[in-house]
């Protein structure tokens, strides 16, 4: 299973990104970018990868403990930016700290699980709402999101994420998430 561990933003607090992105899909150029879906969009704390079933239960435990060390904690999407000019983002404002140390208990729990961690790139929050594979600029989105603040929220669970890959060969099917298990933060 390819599975990562995920803050998942309440409905609402999608719906007030939805309307950005609605202008945003509206500037020139934007037909050429593979938009994600308010049904795919999250805030990813660690990438397992493929993950044995073997492997499931451990990892759930070690996940349920990591949630239960870290307090509930206030977030927003707020702003947003670009990966060069692959990647169109929105980010996150409020306790990030908390966030970043949620993120390091998750991916330090799977380690322990058995589950190979390589990539060791500092923490950077963002929710991907667009990818690039042409040669178009993205300064403009990242510009046109320079201003954006979402309703604040309290983050008060960790999700365990199974990712299903989009169909091979169809053009703009995007991949389909499932939360597999939850754990409340705090004790």
């Amino acid at each position: 299973m390819r599975l990562f561990a995920a803050i998942l933003p309440p409905a609402s607090v999608i719906a007030e990104l939805a309307d950005e992105v609605a202008q945003l899909r509206a500037l020139p150029g934007a037909g050429q970018l593979r938009w994600t879906g308010p049904d795919g969009w999250h805030f990813t704390l660690a990438f397992f990868g493929e993950v044995p079933v073997e492997v499931l239960p451990e990892l759930e435990e070690r996940l349920a403990r990591a949630a239960h060390r870290h307090p509930p904690y206030e977030l927003k999407i707020a702003g947003g930016g670009r990966f060069d000019d692959r990647v169109v983002w929105a980010g996150a404002e409020g306790d990030r700290e908390t966030m970043r140390k949620l993120a390091d208990s998750a991916a330090a729990g799977a380690r322990r699980a058995g589950v190979p961690m390589t990539d060791h790139r500092p923490y950077h929050p963002h929710l991907t709402l667009a990818r690039n594979r042409s040669r178009l600029g993205l300064a403009p989105f990242a510009e046109a999101l320079a201003h954006f603040e979402g309703t604040s929220w309290t983050v008060g669970e960790l999700a365990l994420v199974r990712s299903h890959p989009p169909v091979p060969g169809v053009a703009g099917k995007q991949p389909r998430y499932e939360t597999v298990a939850a754990w409340p933060l705090g004790h």
